[in-house]
C-alpha cells in the first residue's frame, strides 16, 4: 500500500513509529497481521506499507482492528501526517497496489 506524507510531519511520524503503542501492536497481531513494515521514500514523500496476513477471515480481522479504541486513537495521531493519494480506491486511506513480482 502507498500513501503520501506531509513533509512537515516526517520527523513526528518517524518518532511515533519508533515506539508504537503496545496495544496497537497487540491488536494487529490478534488480527493475524505479521511482518508489518513501513518504508519512507524522500524526496517524493511517499510511505510504502507491507504486511502479511495469516488469518482466515480478512474482513472480520480488519473490522476488529477498526473497532479497537486505542487503534482509533493511534490513527487520529498518525492520520493528519498522511496525505492520501487522489488515485486511491473508494474506501481506501492507503492506496493498494498491484503485485507484479514476488519471489519466495
Amino acid at each position: 500500500m502507498v500513501i503520501g506524507i506531509d513533509p512537515a510531519s516526517i520527523v513526528q511520524y518517524k518518532a511515533l513509529h519508533t515506539a508504537v503503542w503496545p496495544q496497537v501492536l497487540a491488536t494487529l497481531k490478534a488480527a493475524n497481521i505479521r511482518n508489518y513494515t513501513i518504508f519512507l521514500r524522500e524526496p517524493e514523500n511517499l510511505l510504502f506499507s507491507y504486511w502479511e496476513y495469516y488469518g482466515k477471515n480478512f474482513e472480520a480481522d480488519m473490522a476488529q482492528i477498526a473497532a479497537d479504541r486505542m487503534t482509533q486513537k493511534w490513527w487520529a495521531v498518525c492520520g493528519p501526517c498522511q496525505l492520501p493519494l487522489a488515485s486511491r480506491g473508494d474506501g481506501e486511506h492507503w492506496a493498494t497496489m498491484e503485485e507484479v513480482f514476488h519471489m519466495d
